[in-house]
C-alpha cells in the first residue's frame, strides 16, 4: 500500500430489514477521527425483487426499499452532509425513480442542496417474451410462462455509478446491480481506474464483497462466536480503507462490539462464492486463490493479492416467477419416542388430507417434505441424537391451489385428539399458504441491455464496454497441497478445531468455505475432506447424491482455504424451498463436525490458530 491516498467506505446494510445501527456508528466514528468518504447499502436479493415488484404493481409509487428513506436519509441527512459522506445504494429495487423522488423530497424538506443520481436499465421484466428461448444457466430448464413472471433484472456493474459520482452526485440510487458494485464504483471514481485495470477492479470488488453483508465481516455468523457473544448487541459495522492499488484494510468503528480478524474476514471472503478463481462480476472476473490476509493491529486486517481477469461479455440476469403455493406447519412432540410419534402423526395427517383431495378431484400435492429438528436430522447418517425426547415436526406441502395446501393444516390440527401422546401446539396464529417463487438465472449479452444515468434533471445513455467471452476451462488451477511424510502419532479432532467455516446459497446451490486457523493445517484438511466425504455428509439433502458432479472442491493457496460447491441441494432454494434451512446457512456447522487426523505435534505447537 505505497500510495498515500485511501478512501474509507462503510458497509451499512446486507439485506432489506437490516438493523439501522450502522449509520449512527459511522457518524460517531467521523467525530472520533475515523471519517468515512462513502457509506454503501445493499438491500436486494432475488426474493426481495419479486416482493418489490408486487408492491409496485399495487402502487406505482412503491417498489423500492423504503427503509433507505425513512431510516437513513430523513434522520441523518444533515449529519451526513456536514461530514461530506456520499451514499451509494441499490435501494431503488424495481422502482429507482420513485426512490430518488422520495430522497429528493426528504432533502428538500431538510433545506439542503444535494445532488441525487439514478442508474436504471436493469429491469427487463417487460421484455419477458424476448427470452422465451433461453435456458436456465444451471438446470437447463425451459423459460417459464411469461405471464407468471414477477421480475427480470440484469445484474449491472459499477461504471455507471462511478460516472454519476464523476458528475457530482452526492447520493446514487440503483436498481439491481451486483452487491459489490456500490463499493467498486466509489473506487473507480476516486482512483480513476479504467476497465482494463483488472487487478485493481478485483481488489475493489473483494472490498465490496467484504462490506456487502454488514456485520458478517465483524463477528456475525462467526465460527468462534463465543469470543464475542457478550458484545454483539453493539456489533460494529465493517469499514474498508481502500488504496489505489486495490488492496485494503478491513476494520470497524472504534468502541463497537464484534471482532475483525483473519477468521471473520476470511469467512466473509468465502461466503456465497462458487469457483474462487472465477468469481464472475460484470466489470471483472476475480481470482481469490492468492489472497493474503494479515492481522496488522487489533480489529484491522490487511487484504491483498486479488487477481483480476477481463470482464465478461454478458450480464447474469435473474427472473422470479410464481409456481403454485406452499404451506409449512410446525408441531411439537415431547416425551419418549418423540421422533417416532412425530413421524406417525405426519403420516396419518397426510393420509387423511390426501383422501379428501382425491374425493374432491383436487389432485395430489406437487411436493411433500417432513423434517424434524432436535434429533440431529440435519446431520444425516452422522447424527448422534436419534432418541431425543423432544422434537419439532415440520410438515410442508406444495399445491397449485392454496385451498388444497391449507387443507393439510386443517386436517393435521383436527387430529389434535387423535394423535400419539406428547403433541404440543403453539397457541399463536396459524400459518397460511404462501406463493412459491422460483428463480430462473440466465446470461444476457451486454449489448442487449441499455443502461441510463440520470443526474438531477439530466438523463443520458451510458455505454458499457462489451467485454470478452470467458471460458472457465482456460483457468490454470491452483495446485492443492501435498500431505507431508509423517511418522509420528496422529490425533483425530473435529474440523472446527483446525478451521473456521461459513456457508451460503446461490439459487439451489450451496457453498461451504473452510479456512484453516493456520496454513500448516491445510494439507491435512485437504486430505480429509475430499468430494466423496463431503457428499456422504450431505447425501440426505442432495437431489442426486450418487452424481460425481454434485460436489466440487477448490483450493486457495493464499490462505490455505477450501471452497466446496454443492449442487441441487437446497430443495429449490430460497422461498421455493420448504427446508428448515433453505439457504444452507447451517451447512458449514455440519461440516465442521467432521473428524480430521493430524499429527499430535501440530496440536501442541504454539500457533495463532489454537
Amino acid at each position: 500500500m505505497s500510495n498515500d491516498k485511501r478512501i474509507l467506505i462503510g458497509g451499512a446494510s446486507g439485506f432489506w430489514g437490516e438493523s439501522d445501527m450502522a449509520v449512527p456508528q459511522f457518524l460517531q466514528a467521523g467525530q472520533n477521527g475515523q471519517r468515512l468518504d462513502y457509506i454503501v447499502f445493499d438491500y436486494l436479493a432475488e426474493i426481495t425483487m419479486s416482493i418489490l415488484a408486487r408492491a409496485r404493481s399495487k402502487n406505482p409509487d412503491l417498489g423500492y426499499a423504503t427503509d433507505f428513506v425513512s431510516g437513513v436519509v430523513k434522520p441523518h441527512i444533515h449529519a451526513l452532509a456536514e461530514q461530506g459522506i456520499k451514499l451509494i445504494s441499490n435501494a431503488g429495487g424495481t422502482n429507482p425513480m420513485a426512490c430518488a423522488a422520495a430522497v429528493r423530497a426528504a432533502i428538500a424538506e431538510a433545506g439542503l442542496d444535494l445532488s441525487v443520481a439514478v442508474v436504471t436499465g436493469d429491469d427487463l421484466t417487460d421484455r419477458a417474451a424476448e427470452f422465451a428461448e433461453h435456458r436456465e444457466m444451471f438446470s437447463h430448464e425451459a423459460f417459464p410462462d411469461p405471464q407468471a413472471i414477477a421480475s427480470i433484472n440484469a445484474y449491472l456493474g459499477a461504471f455507471p455509478i462511478a460516472a454519476a459520482l464523476d458528475q457530482g452526485a452526492d447520493i446514487v440510487i440503483t436498481g439491481r446491480c451486483v452487491d459489490s458494485a456500490v463499493t467498486l464504483a466509489a473506487c473507480i471514481h476516486e482512483f480513476g481506474w479504467q476497465p482494463d485495470d483488472w487487478n485493481q477492479l478485483a481488489g475493489g470488488s473483494l472490498a465490496g464483497h467484504i462490506l456487502e453483508c454488514g456485520p458478517q465481516a465483524t463477528g456475525g455468523n462467526f465460527t468462534d462466536w463465543e469470543a464475542i457473544a457478550d458484545n454483539m448487541d453493539n456489533a460494529g459495522y465493517p469499514i474498508a480503507e481502500i488504496a489505489a492499488d486495490g488492496s485494503f484494510i478491513a476494520a470497524k468503528p472504534k468502541n463497537t462490539g464484534g471482532l475483525v480478524n483473519i477468521g471473520t474476514i476470511g469467512e466473509q471472503m468465502l461466503y456465497e462464492i462458487g469457483d474462487p478463481q472465477a468469481y464472475i462480476l460484470p466489470d471483472v472476473i476475480c481470482d481469490f486463490s492468492q489472497v493474503n490476509l494479515q492481522q496488522i493491529d487489533r480489529d484491522r486486517v490487511a487484504v491483498s493479492g486479488v487477481i483480476g481477469l477481463p470482464a465478461p461479455d454478458h450480464y447474469k440476469t435473474c427472473a422470479t416467477y410464481a409456481d403454485g403455493w406452499k404451506l409449512v406447519a410446525p408441531f411439537f412432540f415431547i416425551g419418549m419416542d418423540a421422533k417416532r410419534k412425530a413421524d406417525s402423526f405426519a403420516a396419518n395427517a397426510l393420509k387423511r388430507t390426501r383422501a379428501k383431495l382425491r374425493a374432491s378431484n383436487a389432485g395430489d400435492f406437487d411436493d411433500v417434505l417432513i423434517e424434524t429438528l432436535g434429533d440431529d436430522n440435519h446431520f444425516g447418517d452422522f447424527g448422534t441424537a436419534p432418541n431425543t425426547r423432544e422434537v419439532v415436526l415440520k410438515i410442508g406441502v406444495k399445491h397449485r391451489d392454496p385451498k388444497a395446501a391449507m387443507l393439510l393444516l386443517k386436517e393435521a390440527t383436527g387430529m389434535g385428539l387423535a394423535t400419539p401422546p406428547g403433541l404440543a401446539l403453539f397457541a399463536g396464529g396459524r400459518p397460511k399458504p404462501t406463493p412459491v417463487v422460483r428463480l430462473f438465472s440466465m446470461l444476457i449479452a451486454k449489448s442487449q441491455v441499455s443502461v441510463t444515468l440520470a443526474v438531477g434533471e439530466d438523463s443520458q445513455d451510458f455505454g458499457i464496454a462489451s467485454g470478452v467471452p470467458f471460458d472457465a476451462a482456460s483457468i490454470v488451477r491452483a495446485e492443492p497441497p501435498s500431505l507431508p511424510d509423517c511418522g509420528e502419532a496422529m490425533c483425530e479432532v473435529p474440523l472446527i478445531t483446525l478451521a473456521w467455516g461459513r456457508s451460503g446459497d446461490k439459487g439451489d446451490k450451496s457453498n461451504i468455505g473452510i479456512l484453516p486457523r493456520d496454513k500448516i493445517f491445510a494439507p491435512w484438511i485437504w486430505s480429509a475432506l475430499n468430494e466423496d466425504i463431503v457428499r456422504r455428509r450431505f447425501a440426505h439433502f442432495m437431489q442426486d447424491p450418487d452424481s460425481p458432479g454434485s460436489v466440487e472442491r477448490f483450493f486457495m493457496p493464499g490462505t490455505g482455504a477450501i471452497n466446496f460447491l454443492l449442487h441441487d441441494i437446497l430443495g429449490g432454494g430460497g422461498v421455493a424451498s420448504m427446508r428448515n434451512d433453505p439457504q444452507g446457512k447451517s451447512y458449514a456447522q455440519i461440516l465442521l463436525a467432521t473428524p480430521v487426523s493430524v499429527p499430535q505435534s501440530l496440536l501442541s505447537t504454539p500457533s495463532k490458530a489454537l
